[in-house]
Protein backbone atom coordinates (compact mmCIF):
# COMPACT_ATOMS: atom_id res chain seq x y z
CA UNK A 1 0.00 0.00 0.00
CA UNK A 2 1.66 3.05 -1.36
CA UNK A 3 2.21 5.68 1.13
CA UNK A 4 -0.49 8.21 -0.48
CA UNK A 5 -3.06 5.68 -0.13
CA UNK A 6 -2.95 5.29 3.23
CA UNK A 7 -2.60 9.15 3.77
CA UNK A 8 -5.71 9.56 1.46
CA UNK A 9 -7.66 7.71 3.94
CA UNK A 10 -7.47 10.13 6.15
CA UNK A 11 -9.32 12.57 4.92
CA UNK A 12 -11.87 10.30 3.10
CA UNK A 13 -14.68 8.56 4.68
CA UNK A 14 -12.93 4.85 3.92
CA UNK A 15 -16.77 2.90 3.62
CA UNK A 16 -17.52 5.44 0.33
CA UNK A 17 -14.56 7.01 -0.52
CA UNK A 18 -16.30 10.49 -0.70
CA UNK A 19 -15.12 13.61 1.28
CA UNK A 20 -16.63 16.46 3.17
CA UNK A 21 -13.78 18.93 3.28
CA UNK A 22 -14.15 22.46 4.77
CA UNK A 23 -11.37 25.03 3.94
CA UNK A 24 -10.65 27.73 6.67
CA UNK A 25 -7.79 28.90 4.96
CA UNK A 26 -10.18 32.58 4.06
CA UNK A 27 -8.48 34.61 6.81
CA UNK A 28 -5.42 34.84 4.31
CA UNK A 29 -7.48 35.98 1.36
CA UNK A 30 -10.42 38.11 2.89
CA UNK A 31 -9.74 38.34 6.67
CA UNK A 32 -10.32 37.44 10.16
CA UNK A 33 -14.02 36.80 8.89
CA UNK A 34 -16.79 35.26 11.54
CA UNK A 35 -16.41 31.79 11.16
CA UNK A 36 -12.56 31.76 11.20
CA UNK A 37 -11.95 33.42 14.46
CA UNK A 38 -11.97 31.40 17.27
CA UNK A 39 -10.07 28.52 15.61
CA UNK A 40 -10.80 25.47 18.13
CA UNK A 41 -14.40 25.93 18.31
CA UNK A 42 -15.14 26.27 14.28
CA UNK A 43 -12.81 22.74 13.83
CA UNK A 44 -14.64 20.75 16.56
CA UNK A 45 -18.12 21.74 15.39
CA UNK A 46 -17.53 20.47 11.70
CA UNK A 47 -15.42 17.40 12.92
CA UNK A 48 -18.48 16.61 15.18
CA UNK A 49 -20.30 17.12 12.21
CA UNK A 50 -18.84 14.50 10.06
CA UNK A 51 -16.11 16.30 8.11
CA UNK A 52 -13.46 14.35 7.29
CA UNK A 53 -10.52 16.50 6.95
CA UNK A 54 -10.05 20.43 7.05
CA UNK A 55 -7.99 22.57 5.37
CA UNK A 56 -5.67 25.33 6.63
CA UNK A 57 -2.59 27.46 6.05
CA UNK A 58 0.67 26.74 7.79
CA UNK A 59 0.60 29.19 10.40
CA UNK A 60 -3.11 28.76 11.76
CA UNK A 61 -2.69 24.97 12.39
CA UNK A 62 -1.63 25.47 16.42
CA UNK A 63 -4.65 27.34 16.54
CA UNK A 64 -6.94 25.11 16.06
CA UNK A 65 -6.43 20.96 14.30
CA UNK A 66 -7.20 18.51 16.74
CA UNK A 67 -7.69 20.72 19.98
CA UNK A 68 -10.24 17.63 21.37
CA UNK A 69 -13.57 15.68 19.89
CA UNK A 70 -13.03 13.65 16.62
CA UNK A 71 -10.84 13.39 15.07
CA UNK A 72 -10.49 14.89 11.13
CA UNK A 73 -7.77 14.84 8.48
CA UNK A 74 -5.71 17.85 7.80
CA UNK A 75 -4.73 19.57 4.66
CA UNK A 76 -1.95 22.36 4.07
CA UNK A 77 -2.68 24.72 1.17
CA UNK A 78 0.63 25.68 -0.18
CA UNK A 79 -0.37 28.49 -2.24
CA UNK A 80 -2.06 32.25 -1.28
CA UNK A 81 -2.89 35.90 -2.15
CA UNK A 82 -5.01 38.50 -1.00
CA UNK A 83 -8.30 40.61 -2.00
CA UNK A 84 -6.59 43.66 -0.83
CA UNK A 85 -4.45 44.59 -4.06
CA UNK A 86 -5.97 44.00 -7.67
CA UNK A 87 -3.85 40.48 -7.99
CA UNK A 88 -6.05 38.59 -5.81
CA UNK A 89 -6.32 35.66 -8.70
CA UNK A 90 -2.69 35.08 -9.22
CA UNK A 91 -1.81 32.33 -6.29
CA UNK A 92 1.90 31.72 -5.13
CA UNK A 93 3.27 29.31 -3.11
CA UNK A 94 3.55 29.71 0.11
CA UNK A 95 4.30 26.79 1.71
CA UNK A 96 6.15 22.94 0.26
CA UNK A 97 5.22 19.16 0.96
CA UNK A 98 8.20 19.00 2.77
CA UNK A 99 6.30 21.16 5.59
CA UNK A 100 2.89 19.49 4.87
CA UNK A 101 5.13 16.30 6.19
CA UNK A 102 6.79 18.15 9.20
CA UNK A 103 3.60 19.78 10.47
CA UNK A 104 1.98 16.20 10.42
CA UNK A 105 -0.57 16.92 7.32
CA UNK A 106 -2.35 14.39 5.67
CA UNK A 107 -2.39 15.99 2.30
CA UNK A 108 -1.63 18.87 0.58
CA UNK A 109 -4.17 21.38 -1.87
CA UNK A 110 -3.04 23.90 -4.39
CA UNK A 111 -4.98 26.71 -6.08
CA UNK A 112 -4.83 27.55 -9.31
CA UNK A 113 -7.10 30.01 -11.65
CA UNK A 114 -7.24 29.21 -15.34
CA UNK A 115 -7.62 32.21 -17.15
CA UNK A 116 -5.38 34.43 -15.14
CA UNK A 117 -2.36 36.67 -16.12
CA UNK A 118 -0.10 34.46 -14.32
CA UNK A 119 -2.04 31.14 -15.44
CA UNK A 120 1.35 30.14 -16.60
CA UNK A 121 3.46 30.51 -13.19
CA UNK A 122 0.31 28.70 -12.18
CA UNK A 123 0.64 25.65 -13.91
CA UNK A 124 4.30 25.83 -13.18
CA UNK A 125 4.16 25.12 -9.39
CA UNK A 126 1.53 22.52 -9.61
CA UNK A 127 3.38 20.71 -12.08
CA UNK A 128 6.36 20.96 -9.46
CA UNK A 129 4.38 20.42 -6.41
CA UNK A 130 2.56 17.45 -8.11
CA UNK A 131 6.43 15.92 -8.76
CA UNK A 132 7.14 16.60 -4.51
CA UNK A 133 3.47 15.19 -3.82
CA UNK A 134 4.46 11.81 -6.07
CA UNK A 135 8.12 11.72 -4.23
CA UNK A 136 6.93 11.79 -0.68
CA UNK A 137 3.49 10.02 -1.21
CA UNK A 138 1.33 13.23 -0.69
CA UNK A 139 -2.39 13.07 -1.49
CA UNK A 140 -2.73 16.46 -3.90
CA UNK A 141 -6.09 17.86 -3.90
CA UNK A 142 -6.39 21.12 -6.90
CA UNK A 143 -8.34 23.68 -6.67
CA UNK A 144 -8.86 24.92 -10.18
CA UNK A 145 -11.27 27.61 -11.58
CA UNK A 146 -11.49 29.79 -14.40
CA UNK A 147 -10.74 33.34 -13.41
CA UNK A 148 -9.55 36.46 -15.21
CA UNK A 149 -9.78 38.85 -17.76
CA UNK A 150 -10.77 36.73 -20.32
CA UNK A 151 -13.38 34.32 -18.70
CA UNK A 152 -16.79 35.36 -19.57
CA UNK A 153 -18.72 32.35 -17.20
CA UNK A 154 -16.23 30.61 -15.00
CA UNK A 155 -19.60 28.40 -14.13
CA UNK A 156 -19.47 27.30 -17.91
CA UNK A 157 -19.74 23.18 -18.07
CA UNK A 158 -17.08 23.41 -21.07
CA UNK A 159 -14.63 25.23 -19.47
CA UNK A 160 -15.43 23.66 -16.05
CA UNK A 161 -14.63 20.36 -17.51
CA UNK A 162 -11.50 21.84 -18.91
CA UNK A 163 -10.33 23.24 -15.58
CA UNK A 164 -10.97 19.62 -13.80
CA UNK A 165 -9.08 17.92 -16.52
CA UNK A 166 -6.13 20.00 -16.30
CA UNK A 167 -5.94 19.43 -12.66
CA UNK A 168 -5.85 15.52 -13.64
CA UNK A 169 -2.99 15.90 -16.47
CA UNK A 170 -0.84 17.53 -13.87
CA UNK A 171 -1.24 14.89 -11.26
CA UNK A 172 -4.17 15.99 -8.83
CA UNK A 173 -5.46 13.02 -6.74
CA UNK A 174 -8.87 15.48 -5.77
CA UNK A 175 -10.19 18.11 -7.89
CA UNK A 176 -11.95 20.88 -6.40
CA UNK A 177 -14.44 22.56 -8.99
CA UNK A 178 -17.26 25.16 -9.38
CA UNK A 179 -20.38 23.18 -9.46
CA UNK A 180 -21.65 23.81 -13.23
CA UNK A 181 -25.81 23.98 -12.24
CA UNK A 182 -27.68 21.18 -13.10
CA UNK A 183 -26.78 17.09 -13.00
CA UNK A 184 -26.68 16.49 -16.77
CA UNK A 185 -23.60 18.99 -17.26
CA UNK A 186 -21.71 18.16 -13.86
CA UNK A 187 -21.90 14.23 -14.89
CA UNK A 188 -20.24 15.27 -17.99
CA UNK A 189 -17.48 17.11 -16.03
CA UNK A 190 -16.87 14.14 -13.32
CA UNK A 191 -17.04 12.30 -16.52
CA UNK A 192 -14.11 13.94 -18.21
CA UNK A 193 -12.03 14.49 -15.30
CA UNK A 194 -11.30 10.89 -14.49
CA UNK A 195 -10.34 11.60 -11.13
CA UNK A 196 -12.33 12.34 -7.93
CA UNK A 197 -14.09 15.85 -8.18
CA UNK A 198 -15.80 17.57 -5.48
CA UNK A 199 -17.63 20.50 -5.45
CA UNK A 200 -16.90 23.98 -3.81
CA UNK A 201 -19.34 25.65 -1.70
CA UNK A 202 -18.56 29.61 -3.36
CA UNK A 203 -19.73 32.25 -1.41
CA UNK A 204 -22.70 32.22 1.41
CA UNK A 205 -25.68 31.10 -0.57
CA UNK A 206 -29.66 32.76 -0.05
CA UNK A 207 -30.69 29.32 2.10
CA UNK A 208 -29.71 25.96 3.20
CA UNK A 209 -31.90 24.22 0.66
CA UNK A 210 -29.90 26.12 -2.14
CA UNK A 211 -26.53 24.68 -0.29
CA UNK A 212 -27.88 21.39 0.13
CA UNK A 213 -29.76 20.74 -3.30
CA UNK A 214 -26.83 21.42 -4.83
CA UNK A 215 -24.68 18.85 -2.71
CA UNK A 216 -27.13 16.53 -3.64
CA UNK A 217 -27.17 16.84 -7.28
CA UNK A 218 -23.63 17.12 -7.17
CA UNK A 219 -23.55 13.83 -5.72
CA UNK A 220 -26.40 12.27 -8.35
CA UNK A 221 -23.93 13.33 -10.95
CA UNK A 222 -20.91 11.27 -9.45
CA UNK A 223 -19.24 13.65 -7.80
CA UNK A 224 -17.40 12.24 -4.71
CA UNK A 225 -18.11 14.99 -2.24
CA UNK A 226 -17.55 18.44 -1.07
CA UNK A 227 -14.98 21.07 -0.33
CA UNK A 228 -17.34 23.75 1.15
CA UNK A 229 -16.16 26.66 3.56
CA UNK A 230 -17.95 29.87 4.25
CA UNK A 231 -21.30 27.92 4.01
CA UNK A 232 -20.20 25.73 6.79
CA UNK A 233 -17.89 27.52 8.72
CA UNK A 234 -20.24 30.67 8.73
CA UNK A 235 -23.95 28.89 9.42
CA UNK A 236 -25.62 29.70 12.54
CA UNK A 237 -24.95 25.91 13.53
CA UNK A 238 -21.73 24.69 11.36
CA UNK A 239 -21.86 21.49 13.47
CA UNK A 240 -25.31 20.94 12.19
CA UNK A 241 -24.59 21.87 8.54
CA UNK A 242 -22.07 19.65 8.25
CA UNK A 243 -24.24 16.74 9.78
CA UNK A 244 -26.51 17.71 6.82
CA UNK A 245 -24.12 17.91 3.99
CA UNK A 246 -22.04 14.60 5.52
CA UNK A 247 -25.68 13.15 5.52
CA UNK A 248 -25.93 13.74 1.92
CA UNK A 249 -22.69 12.32 1.01
CA UNK A 250 -21.64 9.55 3.11
CA UNK A 251 -25.46 8.37 3.87
CA UNK A 252 -27.10 8.77 0.46
CA UNK A 253 -29.62 11.49 2.47
CA UNK A 254 -31.89 13.13 0.70
CA UNK A 255 -32.53 16.68 0.95
CA UNK A 256 -35.42 16.21 3.26
CA UNK A 257 -34.35 13.63 5.36
CA UNK A 258 -30.92 16.39 5.40
CA UNK A 259 -32.69 19.23 6.36
CA UNK A 260 -34.46 18.09 9.31
CA UNK A 261 -31.16 17.65 10.69
CA UNK A 262 -30.49 21.54 10.49
CA UNK A 263 -33.89 21.87 13.26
Amino acid sequence: MSGKSIRTERIIDRKTGNAVIVPLDHGISIGPVNGIIDMKTTVNAVSDGGATAVLMQKGIIPYGHRTGGHDVGLILHLSASTNIGSTSDSKVLVATVEEAIKVGADAVSIHVNLGAESEPQMLSDLGKVSRSCSEWGMPLLVMAYARGPTVKNQFDPATVAHCARVATELGADLIKVSYTGDVDSFRDVVKGALAPVLIAGGPQMNSDADILNMVHDSMEAGGKGVSIGRNIFQHKDPRAMTEAISGIVMNGMSVKEATKLLK
